[in-house]
């Protein structure tokens, strides 16, 4: 099954039924609040478990079996909560952005609710928490970095890319100023680079210090244009 189907039907809430004979019995199950708190325990346990893998052996080498025994859960279990591995890589990423999503959010609140209005320096304010995001959750972002992912998913960090640029750009239209394009472009592909160099760097402090650096260097460049 290729990358974009599977998303397709991840995003629709579907999946792929289960192999013959480990189908999840149809109608709603008995228990009721209780029979749902295991089901999300359960689907927690298998993402940190495929977490596990993913980050020692890569997409790859990593097999179904593996994460299920990881997790103390069944094959039939992980097929009720997700279409397959691919599937599992993927929701990994999603979390991962949207996590990452609400640390630049709250970078940008905080430096509002300090009383800063300049769209570039609210800007900066949410790249550092996005590089921040990446040092912390170093293994996570290694592998979504690594090349070694589902068919397509190349495009899906791409499109993402495109996304974040373009809310960046919305911080100017709120603020009722033009956009850079030039600049956001540079800006765009500079923390493309600096979230690579970030990630794979082992020394958290290292790591940091040259967050710092690139940030510097962004926020001298845009002052340089402005007129």
């Amino acid at each position: 099954m290729s990358s974009r189907v599977v998303r397709q039907e991840h995003e629709d809430g579907g999946g792929v039924k289960a192999p013959p004979g480990e189908e999840h019995p149809p109608g709603r199950p008995a228990g009721g609040a209780r029979t749902s708190e295991r089901g999300a325990a359960t689907r927690s346990a298998l993402l940190a478990a495929a977490e596990e893998v993913f980050t020692s052996v890569g997409f790859a080498q990593a097999g179904v079996t593996e994460v299920v025994a990881r997790a103390g859960a069944s094959v039939g279990s992980l097929y009720h909560h997700f279409s397959g591995k691919a599937d599992l890589f993927l929701t990994l990423y999603e979390e991962f952005q949207r996590r990452q999503q609400d640390r630049t959010r709250a970078a940008n609140h905080a430096a509002r609710d300090a009383g800063e209005d300049d769209p570039m320096r609210l800007l900066l304010a949410g790249a550092r928490a996005y590089l921040d995001g990446c040092i912390e959750e170093r293994a996570l972002s290694r592998l979504f970095l690594s090349g070694d992912g589902p068919p397509g998913f190349d495009a899906i960090v791409r499109r993402r890319l495109r996304d974040w640029t373009n809310r960046n750009a919305a911080l100017f239209r709120r603020a009722g100023e033009p956009a850079d394009e030039p600049f956001l472009v540079v800006f765009s592909g500079t923390m493309a680079a600096a979230t690579s160099e970030v990630s794979l760097n082992d020394d958290e402090e290292h790591a940091r210090a040259l967050a710092d650096e690139v940030l510097d260097i962004i926020a001298s460049l845009s002052d340089a244009r402005r007129p």
